[in-house]
């Protein structure tokens, strides 16, 4: 194994804010919403961290294998799904070693509050570093993982261990799993619109590994075994008058789309049992990706006078081989359209809520005037599209 370097925040140099009077009127409902002149956020500042171990997928199976019960046969199909994923390291919360002694939901949960608490003070600090802000100007947070619980919350227990304000607004969220990066985003420039002064913190943290069942050889236990990393990232967004006041470059958040699909509740997400959270995956997923996806894009470009060939950046979520073939075919995209996503997953995995976050900072530094399309689905099934656009 070995230890992982931190992932450097993204910061953004002063620029003049382009002029918005211009944009087009919805015509596509509440969902889609148009910012009149002003009415917008902007992203000051992403920081993605990992875990410090780091581990091939061949390690990472072979452990697996140990620890899994199964016959040969099956073993053979964990190995052939592992390989299939496409990817090439992970991290991971512990030690591969220390998982042998995980015997409970608790003491599993344990190790999600200390180092998932460990990884969101890193990931914020990186994140206000990068904005050019102080913990004590942030007016909001927004806290999500899927992979553990506690109450107080870990977004309470960064109050003290950040010096956020006493007066700090907080909404902790559990259930949104995968899409709650995207969710974060656009809940977080929601409130934004109507503080437009305000400072917001996103903070995702997930420690798949954690979750991992030792005692399931099921189909579903080995995709997620071979598929899920280790994660966390902050995101650090404000409201028009302060990126006015602050002269601050990064795209800005056009607009937002969140989409529940019907009957897909059985698709993806967890059964609780007494050993902790059993992955429920399906392929169905890819198939409601691939039918329904499209006229929620296309609906919300419309409201904004953009077409897809006006998207010269998309971040994916990097689900898994399967979920982003599904997003290529359903938007009809060209070859390398979604090379950044298809690169996160190969170096670390499916983070959960953290993977488009991480695939966010990757691809900070666009070209004046791009227009980019942030994307993930989670259980529901539920989706959030947001349309992005870079500063002139």
């Amino acid at each position: 194994m070995t230890r992982a370097t931190h992932r450097r925040a993204r910061p953004f140099p002063p620029a003049a804010l382009p002029d918005r009077a211009d944009e087009p009127g919805n015509r596509n409902g509440p969902q889609n919403r148009v910012l009149a002149s002003g009415r917008m956020s902007r992203i000051v500042g992403v920081a993605p961290v990992l875990p410090e171990y780091q581990h091939t997928q061949e390690e990472i199976t072979a452990e697996l294998a140990r620890l899994i019960p199964s016959t040969s046969n099956r073993r053979a199909v964990m190995e052939r799904l592992h390989a299939g994923t496409r990817i090439r390291t992970r991290h991971t919360a512990l030690p591969l070693e220390d998982y042998r002694d995980l015997s409970s939901f608790g003491s599993a949960n344990d190790h999600w509050l200390r180092i998932g608490t460990q990884l969101a003070e890193r990931a914020a600090r990186h994140a206000l570093v990068a904005a050019g802000l102080e913990p004590a100007d942030v007016d909001h947070v927004f806290f999500t993982s899927v992979t553990g619980i506690a109450a107080p919350s870990i977004d309470a227990r960064l109050v003290p261990l950040l010096g956020l304000r006493p007066d700090v607004k907080r909404i902790p969220s559990f259930g949104l799993g995968c899409v709650a990066g995207a969710s974060g985003l656009a809940r977080v420039h929601d409130h934004l619109v109507g503080h437009s002064d305000d400072v917001a913190l996103l903070v995702s943290v997930e420690l798949c590994s954690l979750t991992v069942q030792q005692t399931d050889d099921s189909t579903a236990n080995f995709v997620a075994s071979g598929l899920f990393g280790d994660g966390a990232a902050a995101v650090v967004v404000v409201g028009s008058d302060r990126a006015e006041r602050m002269g601050v470059r990064g795209p800005e958040i056009v607009g937002t789309r969140s989409t529940f699909y019907p009957d897909s509740a059985d698709a993806i997400g967890w059964d609780v049992r007494d050993t902790g959270f059993q992955i429920v995956l399906s392929s169905r997923v890819g198939e409601i990706v691939e039918r329904g996806f499209r006229p929620d894009v296309d609906a919300l470009l419309a409201a904004h006078g953009v077409g897809l060939d006006d998207i010269g950046v998309h971040i994916a979520h990097p689900g898994g081989p399967r979920i982003l073939d599904a997003f290529q075919t359903a938007l009809e995209l060209p070859e390398h359209a979604l090379d950044a996503s298809w690169a996160s997953l190969e170096r670390v995995g499916n983070l959960s809520s953290a993977s488009v976050l991480h695939v966010l900072a990757d691809v900070l530094d666009q070209r004046p005037g791009a227009h980019g399309l942030l994307y993930a689905l989670g259980p529901g099934v539920a989706g959030e599209v947001l349309l992005l656009r870079w500063p002139d």
